[in-house]
C-alpha cells in the first residue's frame, strides 16, 4: 500500500510546474520496472478515491506504454495479469462515473487491443469484440459512447473477421447515427464510420458498399459545427484527403454543405476555414472529380475571396519596424492559401475564368481591404494560372502597376507583393517584357519614406525582379539603379544611427547583393561606393535586435565580392575575413536560432569560391561550427491524436498522419539550416579538392547517414553529391585510403538507390553512384554489391514498366481530362528521368568492367530487350538502344552474342519518326565501326544508304532534327574511318565533306575533324582536289568549326589542323586564297588557332 501512495505523489509530482521537481519524478518513472509500473498505473486507474487529475495522469502513461514499448512489457507478463488487465479495462469502463475517465480507458483499451492482433489478423481479446457487440446495443447511453469511442480508436479492431462482420458493423452505425435523442452518439458514429471507411481506402468494394453512410456522416458535420464541435468536420477532411473516391457518390451535397458552412459568418473562423479546407483538398486529391462542379467552385472563389477582406485595421502598420509572421489563423491568410492551392490543383483553365471578373470588381472598390485582397489574390494565382495569365500578362501588370500610386499605403504594399510575386512565377519572359515600367515604379515606390514596411517590400519585390533578369537587361539601368540604391541605404544607415529603425536597411542591402549577383563583373565601378558602409554595419551592428540587418549584410559582403572577383575584392578581403573570423569566433555566443549563423556558413562558401586554395588557411576556424550546424538532429516524436492535440499549438512542429490515430511529429526549427550547411560542405570540397583532404574523414562520416535523413530532401542531395567529390578530396591519401572511404559509403549509395522515395533524390544518388564507380573502376563492387544492384536495378525497370501500364489505366478512368493527362505527362516525364540515371550507372559499369559485367547484365537483359521494342513509347526506344550502344563501344567483340537481341531494331531505327531514337540508332553504327571487331561488317555496309537518306532528308538540318543528322554524319565518318572495306569510300567521302562541319554535338565534331586531319594528312586527293583547289572549302570548314567551338584548344586534333594551316601558310598565292574567302570573325579564329595551338 506505501508503494502506491507513493506512487499517488509521483504521479503529482509529473504535473508539477516546477521544472526541476517534475524531471526528478520523469527519473524516478522511469526506473519503475514495466511490470510494476502496469500494476500501480492500472491501480490509480481504477482508484476512484484518487485526484482525477492523477488518474488522468494514470491513464496517458498507461496508453503510452501500450503504444511504444508493448513488446518489452506486454507479453513478459504472467498470463493471470495479462487477463486481468483487459478485464479490469472492460470493468473499469462499465463502472467508471467521471466521463473523462472513461474516454481514457476505452483509449487504453484500444491501443490494447491494436496490439493483440496477431499476424494472421486475430484478435487474442475477443472478450472486446464481444464488450462491443453488447455495448452499442445497451440502454446505457455511456456504454454505446464507449464502444463508439473504441471503434473510432481503432477501426481495425475485427482483424480477419472482418469480412464476417460487415453487415453487422455497418447496420450499428447506421443506427447509431439515427440516435435523434443523444446528438454525441450521432456524433461519435459519424467519426466512427469515416474512421473506418479511412482505415480501409484501398478496399473498393467496401467502400461501395458503405457509400450509403455519407449522407449521416454530413448530416452529423452540419449538426456538430452548430454545437461548436468541429471533430466530425475535421473527418470529413480527412475522407477528402485520403479517400476522395468515397464521396463520389455524394459529391455534390458534400460539396453543397462545405460551401454553406464556410459563408456562415456566424460560425467560428476555424470552422469555415475547416470547410473551405474539404473543397481545397479535393481540388488537389481529386482534382478531375471536382472540375466537373464547377458551379461549385464558381460558388467557392468569392468565399475565399470575402475571406482574404476580413483585415485589421491598424494604425501603426506602416511604421512597424518587425516584420510580423503570418497570422496562420487569420481568415485573411487561410483565404489566401486556399486561392492558391485551388488555383494548382484545379489549374489555370478553370480557375482564372472564374476569378478575373471578381478580382477587376475589387480593385475597383472604394474600401482599401478589397484592393488589397485583389491584388493579394493575383500573387495567389499566379502559379496555377500560368499558362492562362501569360497570353494577358500585359494588361495584367499594367493595371497593377497603377496601384503603387494608390492612396492607402496597404494597397500599395500589396501591389509591391504582386509585381515581386509575377517577378519570380514568370521569369524571364516578366522581365523581358516589363523591364522598363517595373524597375522605374519599383524605385519610386522605394522613395516612400513616410511607410517604411512599403519602401521595404518595393526593395523586397526589386529583389525578386533582379534575381531572375537576365544580365543584358539590367546593364542599362545599372547606373540609375545603383545610385537609387545607394542615396536608401545613406538615409537608412542615419536613420538606423537615430532611431534604431532597420526593416527598409535590411532589404535595401539584399537589393544591392541580388544587383551585384546578377551584373557581375560590370559591378566593379561601383564597388568602393558601397563596401566601406556595408563593412562598418558588420563591424559595429553587433547589438541582438540588429542580427539579421548583419547577417544580411554579410551575405551582400560576399555576393559582391563573388561579383567583382579576386582582383577587385583582394582589397578588403582581408578586412573581411576577419570580420568574419571574428563574428565566427563568437559564435560559441550565439543563439542556435541566430540567424547569422546560416548567412554565414554561406559566405564563408563564397570566400572559398573567390579566393580558390588561398581558403584553406581558414578551414580549422571555419569547420568547427559548419560541422556542428551539418550534425544538428532534430526533435522528432512518435504521437497519437491526443498527445498531438496538446502539442498542435507548441511552435515549429510539423505533422505527419500515419494513419492508426498516430502521428509523426517533427520540430523543423534548424532544418533550413542544415541543408544549407551540409550544401557547403559540398561546395568545399569542390572548390578546394585536395587542400579538403584532412576533412574528408569527418565529413564522410557524418555524410553518409543523412542519405537516410528523410527529414529533408536538400540534405539528402548534398549528401549524395558530396560522396564522389571526397573521394576525389582523398586521393592525396593514397589509395588505401581511397577504398577505405569508397568501403565506407558504399553500401549505403546502394541502399539508398533501392530505397530512396523521392525521384529527384533518388536521380542524385544514382548520378553519384555512377561517378563514384567511374573513379573507383573496376573490382570496386564485390559479389553482395554486385547483387544486390542488380534486384535493385531489375525492380526499378519493372516499376518503369508498371508506372506506364498504370499511366494507360488513368486514361481510362471516368474523370479522365486534359489537365489529368499533363499530370500524368509529368509523372511520365519523372520516370524517364530515373530511365537515364539507370543508363548512367550501367555506362559506368560497363567502361570500368568491360565485357566481365556482361554475365551480371543478363538479369536485366529481358528488360532493356523490352524497352526497345516497337510499341514502346519513344524515350524507352532511345535508353534502351543508348544501353545497348554502351555494351557495343565498351564490351566488344563479346558484345556480338547479343546481337540477335539489338541489332535489327537499332538498323530499322536509323529512320525513326523520334529524333532521338535516330540519334541513339546512329551512334550505334559509328560504335559498330570503332570497337565492334569482324562480326560487325555486313551490318556496317547495310547501315550507310540507311544514314544517308537520313542526312539527305527534307528538314534534316532543322533545331529538333540537327543532333540525330550530327550523329548520322559522324557515324558515316567512323565507317568510312575504321571500315573502309564496308563502304565505297571514293564514292561517299564527297558527299561527306559537303555535310561538314558539325556544329552542335561538340563530342562527334572531335571525331570528324581528326578523320578529317587523317584524310589532309595522307594527302587525300578527293580533299585536297587537283593542285589544292579544294583546299579553300577546307579552311572554311575548319574555320567554322573554331567559330562555333566546336574545336577547343585542348583538342589533340587542334594541333594537327594547327600543323595544316601553317604549312599552307607558307605556300603565298594558296594561303591569300584561302584567307580571303573567309569572313572576319572566321579569319580571326584561324589567327587565334595559331597563336594557342
Amino acid at each position: 500500500m506505501a508503494e502506491q501512495q507513493q506512487f499517488y505523489l509521483l504521479l503529482s509530482n509529473l504535473l508539477s510546474p516546477d521544472n526541476a521537481v517534475r524531471k526528478q519524478a520523469e527519473e524516478a518513472y522511469e526506473n519503475i520496472p514495466g511490470q510494476s509500473k502496469v500494476t500501480f498505473l492500472l491501480q490509480a486507474l481504477r482508484n476512484t478515491a484518487a485526484a482525477e487529475e492523477v488518474r488522468q495522469m494514470a491513464a496517458v502513461l498507461m496508453r503510452r506504454m501500450l503504444s511504444a514499448s508493448f513488446d518489452e512489457v506486454f507479453p513478459s507478463l504472467t498470463p493471470e495479469v495479462q487477463n486481468a488487465v483487459k478485464d479490469e479495462l472492460l470493468l473499469g469502463i462499465q463502472m467508471e462515473g467521471s466521463s473523462n475517465i472513461r474516454k481514457k480507458t476505452c483509449d487504453i483499451a484500444a491501443e490494447l487491443s491494436r496490439n493483440l492482433i496477431d499476424d494472421d489478423g486475430n484478435n487474442q481479446w475477443p472478450e472486446i469484440l464481444k464488450f462491443l457487440f453488447d455495448s452499442v446495443s445497451s440502454q446505457n447511453v455511456a456504454l454505446r459512447e464507449a464502444a463508439l469511442h473504441i471503434f473510432w480508436n481503432f477501426p481495425g479492431i475485427f482483424g480477419n473477421q472482418q469480412q464476417h462482420y460487415l453487415e453487422v458493423i455497418k447496420r450499428m452505425l447506421l443506427q447509431c447515427m439515427q440516435d435523434q435523442e443523444n446528438s454525441t452518439i450521432r456524433m461519435l458514429a459519424a467519426r466512427a464510420a469515416a474512421a473506418f471507411v479511412l482505415a480501409n481506402e484501398n478496399n473498393a468494394p467496401l467502400q461501395k458498399h458503405f457509400a450509403d453512410m455519407l449522407p449521416g456522416i454530413l448530416q452529423a458535420v452540419n449538426d456538430s459545427c452548430y454545437q461548436n464541435d468541429d471533430s466530425v468536420l475535421k473527418s470529413l477532411v480527412e475522407l477528402a484527403d485520403t479517400a476522395p473516391k468515397y464521396l463520389r457518390p455524394h459529391l455534390e451535397p458534400t460539396l453543397t454543405l462545405s460551401l454553406k458552412l464556410c459563408a456562415d459568418t456566424g460560425l467560428e473562423n476555424m470552422q469555415r476555414q475547416l470547410a473551405l479546407e474539404v473543397i481545397v483538398t479535393l481540388s488537389e486529391t481529386a482534382s478531375a472529380m471536382l472540375r466537373k462542379h464547377s458551379n461549385i467552385v464558381s460558388q467557392a472563389i468569392p468565399q475565399m475571396l470575402a475571406m482574404m477582406v476580413d483585415l485589421e485595421n491598424d494604425e501603426n502598420w506602416s511604421n512597424s519596424d518587425e516584420l510580423e509572421d503570418d497570422d496562420f489563423d487569420s481568415n485573411a491568410v487561410a483565404g489566401e492559401s486556399a486561392l492558391d492551392r485551388i488555383a494548382c490543383g484545379l489549374g489555370g483553365k478553370v480557375v482564372l475564368p472564374l476569378i478575373k471578373e471578381h478580382i477587376m470588381q475589387m480593385l475597383q472598390n472604394p474600401d482599401w481591404k478589397y484592393r488589397h485582397a485583389g491584388l493579394m489574390a493575383l500573387s495567389a494565382i499566379g502559379e496555377g494560372c500560368h499558362q492562362q495569365m501569360e497570353g494577358i500578362l500585359n494588361e495584367i501588370v499594367n493595371f497593377v502597376l497603377l496601384f503603387l500610386q494608390d492612396p492607402h499605403p496597404r494597397v500599395r504594399y500589396a501591389a509591391c507583393n504582386a509585381i515581386g510575386q509575377m517577378a519570380t512565377d514568370f521569369a524571364p519572359t516578366f522581365q523581358r517584357k516589363f523591364h522598363d515600367k517595373v524597375i522605374s515604379a519599383l524605385l519610386q515606390t522605394m522613395e516612400d519614406q513616410a511607410n517604411p514596411r512599403v519602401q521595404a517590400h518595393a526593395a523586397a519585390a526589386l529583389i525578386n525582379f533582379t534575381e531572375d533578369c537576365p544580365k543584358s537587361l539590367l546593364l542599362p539601368y545599372l547606373d540609375n539603379l545603383v545610385n537609387h540604391l545607394h542615396v536608401i541605404m545613406v538615409a537608412k544607415l542615419q536613420e538606423l544611427v537615430q532611431k534604431g529603425t532597420k526593416l527598409v536597411l535590411e532589404q535595401v542591402v539584399t537589393s544591392i547583393a541580388s544587383v551585384a549577383d546578377t551584373a557581375e563583373e560590370k559591378f566593379v565601378p561601383y564597388y568602393d561606393l558601397f563596401m566601406p558602409s556595408l563593412k562598418h554595419i558588420v563591424e559595429n551592428g553587433v547589438q541582438k535586435e540588429l542580427r539579421l540587418l548583419r547577417g544580411k549584410t554579410i551575405e551582400c559582403i560576399s555576393l559582391i565580392g563573388l561579383a567583382v572577383g579576386k582582383d577587385k575584392f583582394m582589397q578588403d578581403a582581408s578586412d573581411v575575413m576577419q570580420l568574419l573570423l571574428k563574428t565566427q569566433t563568437d559564435s560559441s555566443e550565439l543563439e542556435d536560432d541566430d540567424p547569422q549563423i546560416s548567412y554565414m556558413i554561406s559566405a564563408w562558401a563564397r570566400m572559398c569560391k573567390i579566393l580558390g586554395k588561398e581558403f584553406q588557411q581558414y578551414l580549422p576556424v571555419v569547420m568547427g561550427p559548419l560541422m556542428k550546424t551539418a550534425s544538428i538532429k532534430p526533435e522528432v516524436a512518435l504521437l497519437d491524436t491526443q498527445d498531438m492535440e496538446n502539442m498542435s499549438e507548441d511552435d515549429g512542429w510539423e505533422f505527419v498522419n500515419l494513419g492508426d490515430q498516430q502521428s509523426f511529429g517533427i520540430k523543423t526549427a534548424g532544418l533550413e539550416e542544415k541543408a544549407t550547411a551540409c550544401q557547403m560542405l559540398v561546395c568545399y570540397a569542390k572548390e578546394l579538392k585536395e587542400g579538403f583532404a584532412e576533412y574528408t574523414e569527418q565529413v564522410v562520416k557524418l555524410m553518409v547517414p543523412l542519405l537516410k535523413f528523410y527529414f529533408h530532401d536538400g540534405v539528402r542531395v548534398a549528401a549524395a553529391e558530396s560522396m564522389p567529390l571526397l573521394l576525389e578530396c582523398a586521393r592525396v591519401q593514397g589509395p588505401e585510403y581511397v577504398t577505405q572511404m569508397w568501403h565506407f559509403m558504399c553500401d549505403s549509395l546502394i541502399k539508398g538507390i533501392g530505397t530512396e522515395p523521392d525521384s529527384d533524390v533518388l536521380s542524385e544518388i544514382m548520378h553519384s553512384f555512377a561517378k563514384c564507380i567511374e573513379l573507383m573502376g573496376e573490382g570496386c563492387l564485390n559479389k553482395e554489391h554486385l547483387e544486390e544492384l542488380g534486384n535493385i536495378m531489375k525492380g526499378k525497370l519493372e516499376e518503369h514498366f508498371k508506372n506506364q501500364e498504370l499511366r494507360q489505366a488513368k486514361r481510362q478512368d471516368e474523370d479522365y481530362d486534359e489537365q489529368v493527362e499533363e499530370n500524368l505527362q509529368d509523372e511520365d516525364d519523372s520516370d524517364v528521368y530515373i530511365l537515364t540515371k539507370i543508363s548512367d550507372i550501367l555506362h559506368s559499369m560497363f567502361s570500368c568492367y568491360k565485357d566481365k559485367v556482361l554475365p551480371w547484365f543478363e538479369q536485366i537483359l529481358p528488360l532493356i530487350v523490352n524497352l526497345i521494342c516497337p510499341h514502346r513509347p519513344w524515350a524507352d526506344k532511345q535508353w534502351g538502344l543508348c544501353i545497348f550502344d554502351d555494351v557495343i563501344e565498351h564490351c566488344s567483340p563479346t558484345s556480338f552474342k547479343y546481337a540477335e537481341y539489338f541489332l535489327r531494331p537499332m538498323l530499322q531505327y536509323i529512320c525513326d519518326n523520334s529524333p532521338e531514337v535516330r540519334q541513339a540508332a546512329a551512334y550505334g553504327v559509328g560504335v559498330m565501326a570503332q570497337f565492334g571487331g569482324e562480326s560487325y561488317r555486313p551490318f556496317c555496309t547495310e547501315a550507310i544508304p540507311l544514314l544517308v537518306g537520313v542526312i539527305q532528308m527534307e528538314g534534316s538540318k532543322t533545331k529538333e532534327n540537327i543532333n540525330a543528322t550530327e550523329n548520322c554524319i559522324s557515324a558515316v565518318g567512323k565507317v568510312m574511318k575504321c571500315r573502309p572495306e564496308c563502304v565505297n569510300v571514293n564514292e561517299v567521302l564527297p558527299h561527306w565533306l559537303s555535310w561538314l562541319p558539325l556544329h552542335e554535338d561538340k563530342e562527334e565534331a572531335v571525331h570528324t575533324f581528326t578523320y578529317l586531319c587523317d584524310l589532309i594528312e595522307s594527302n587525300n586527293p578527293i580533299v585536297l582536289g587537283p593542285n589544292n583547289s579544294s583546299l579553300p572549302r577546307v579552311f572554311a570548314i575548319i574555320a567554322d568549326g573554331l567559330t562555333n567551338e566546336a574545336i577547343k584548344n585542348e583538342d589533340a586534333c587542334s594541333k594537327r589542323l594547327a600543323n595544316v594551316i601553317r604549312q599552307v601558310q607558307g605556300s603565298g598565292g594558296l594561303w591569300t586564297e584561302c584567307m580571303t574567302s573567309l569572313n572576319e570573325a572566321q579569319q580571326a579564329a584561324i589567327q587565334n588557332l595559331l597563336n594557342t595551338a
